[in-house]
């Protein structure tokens, strides 16, 4: 997945004007990134080596020339603010805000100031009033954008062309993101148009999860979508083990998921998105600023199936699924 021609891009940056906040750090001890998630590093530590990779090749290698300080929500959004305020206190060069709009929300509520780098998937980062425009963001904040809530519907149409004898379809969301109801809408429009029914559950917790796939399959749901939410696909194992034990085929909302067992996705390669975080974060520290660096964007949405679940799920794969497929894992 291509975002931006990242050579132009350090080369353009490399001598800028450097940012008050990143220059000082530089004149004197390692700068440091302050790195806010509303998950946990147990479940995101792919994401984070991802982040890692983009520091790296924009010349930054953690804890020789630079220092990243980790705060985690675990799932429990209310502890951003306080994290965030945290980092300002510590005076960090630049905050990447990632997990969410919550996240960039709360860094953006704590300074007006210090450079923030987000990772958004579900909202738009002009319509949040995050930016100004995504060719010029304005301001202290920029960074990536990957609007999952405009993807359902692709992701409903690969679950119908996998089962088309399935005329229930099941839906679980997080009733806790900013972008649900968008998603949804997303979603029963797709189910509309191709004579389907979309049964909902909500879950915000492991025991709910539990709860929501049961209440699927008791309203005779045959698959199941997956919504996009850090939190839902942060449990991938969860969601593995429940759709075997209910032999119930599901798409998920990131391409890296597959991978963790799940059986298919239709999006953007998550940790690759991290990587282009990264890169910012680091033009960030060499004089670039925020303002002047356009919000990055997904240019392929790429298809993945799991041949492994689907013997284990009893799915067979047909034909024109395995050609559109841009990956089988075998």
């Amino acid at each position: 997945m291509l975002y931006l021609r990242r050579r132009e891009f350090i080369t353009l940056f490399g001598g800028a004007a450097a940012w008050p906040l990143a220059a000082s750090a530089q004149q004197g001890a390692m700068p440091v990134i302050g790195f806010l998630n509303t998950q946990s590093l147990g479940v995101f530590a792919y994401l984070v080596a991802g982040f890692r990779r983009g520091l790296r090749e924009a010349g930054y290698v953690e804890d020789r020339n630079v220092a990243v300080e980790y705060r985690w929500a675990e799932n429990q959004y209310e502890r951003l603010p306080a994290l965030a305020a945290d980092l300002v206190r510590r005076q960090v060069a630049v905050i990447a805000a990632t997990g969410g709009s919550l996240s960039t929300l709360a860094a953006k509520s704590a300074t007006p100031t210090i450079p923030i780098v987000f990772l958004l998937g579900d909202v738009d980062p002009v319509r949040a009033g995050f930016v100004a425009s995504i060719n010029r963001p304005g301001g202290n904040i920029t960074g990536v954008s990957v609007l999952f809530s405009t993807l359902g519907a692709k992701r409903l149409e690969l679950l119908h062309e996998l089962a088309p004898n399935v005329g229930v379809i099941g839906m679980l969301v997080n009733p806790n993101v900013p972008d649900t109801e968008t998603q949804l809408r997303d979603a029963q429009g797709a189910a509309r148009a191709l004579g389907l029914k979309l049964r909902i559950e909500s879950a915000s917790t492991e025991d709910e999860i539990a709860a929501a796939l049961g209440a699927l399959v008791r309203q005779e749901a045959g698959a199941l979508l997956v919504g996009a939410d850090p939190f839902l696909t942060s449990r991938i194992d969860q969601l593995v083990a429940l759709t075997a034990h209910y032999a119930l085929p599901a798409i998920y909302p990131y391409r890296d998921l597959p991978g963790a067992g799940g059986l298919m996705s239709y999006g953007p390669n998550l940790a690759d998105s991290y990587r282009q975080a990264g890169i910012y974060a680091g033009l960030i520290l060499k004089g670039a600023k925020p303002a002047d660096l356009p919000v990055l964007q997904p240019t392929k949405w790429e298809f993945v199936i799991n041949l492994k679940t689907a013997k284990t799920l009893g799915v067979d794969i047909p034909p024109k699924l395995l050609v559109f497929a841009d990956e089988v894992i075998e």
